[in-house]
């Protein structure tokens, strides 16, 4: 998708035709220094308690852990009419999924690798966030993004994984320094959720507390996530 030009408002639509409406955002507040970062989880499949599902759910408590509030869009949740940008209407789901990412601190992904790359599930839930491209903070700008990858092998794994970084940065986010690999060919997780390998779940909670500790040098730093040019 072409580079939107930096904006210094929100704004709302009206005169490119079919082109969705844009809902004027007010700026997130990025200066209550005790306020919970918000992080979403997006990913998994359309079966309930994928592998996926599983290791997102995973890093998630990883991050709750660290102090952040989390929401996690899996399964039913993604199963969302395929992105339209000619088309002003959203669904339900759809306008809670925009709404949750506008409002997000920061998003940890998770896909399984289909022939090599993401998901359609999960790479049509992102393309939603091209409603953002005209909001004061476009896309994830200074967002950190913890990514995800579940392949039957390793091969596709690291494939997917690499798709994944590149459309982390296409959407201005900060892909964390650990992205975490899992091979499904081996049982990773037991009917409780609880994983069964020891490295996989250092990796995922690693993921998980990488985006939060991000967000807290952010604050300490006072570095602006909004409005800022390419």
């Amino acid at each position: 998708m072409k580079e939107p030009p930096c904006v210094v408002s929100s704004v709302r639509t009206e005169s490119r035709g079919a082109q969705p409406a844009r809902v004027d955002a007010p700026m997130v507040n990025r200066d209550a220094a005790h306020a919970a970062p918000l992080v979403i989880g997006i990913g998994g499949t359309t079966r309930p308690g994928s592998s996926t599902e599983q290791a997102l759910r995973l890093s998630l408590r990883a991050a709750k852990a660290e102090g952040a509030e989390t929401v996690l869009l899996a399964g039913h949740a993604l199963r969302l009419p395929m992105y339209s940008p000619e088309t002003a209407e959203r669904s339900p789901e759809a306008m809670r999924l925009i709404d949750l990412l506008r409002r997000c601190d920061g998003l940890i992904i998770a896909s399984p690798s289909y022939h090599g790359s993401v998901s359609g599930l999960v790479k049509n839930a992102l393309d939603y966030a091209e409603d953002l491209s005209a909001d004061e903070r476009v896309y994830f700008d200074g967002c950190p993004i913890g990514l995800i990858a579940v392949a039957a092998g390793w091969q596709g794994a690291g494939q997917t994984l690499a798709a994944m970084r590149s459309i982390a940065h296409s959407l201005r986010g900060w892909p964390t320094p650990l992205g975490a690999m899992l091979n499904s060919t081996m049982q990773r997780f037991d009917e409780a959720g609880d994983c069964l390998d020891p490295s996989a779940k250092i990796q995922l909670e690693d993921v998980g507390r990488q985006v939060v500790q991000f967000l807290r040098m952010q604050r300490a730093a006072q570095i602006p996530l909004q409005g800022r040019c390419a």
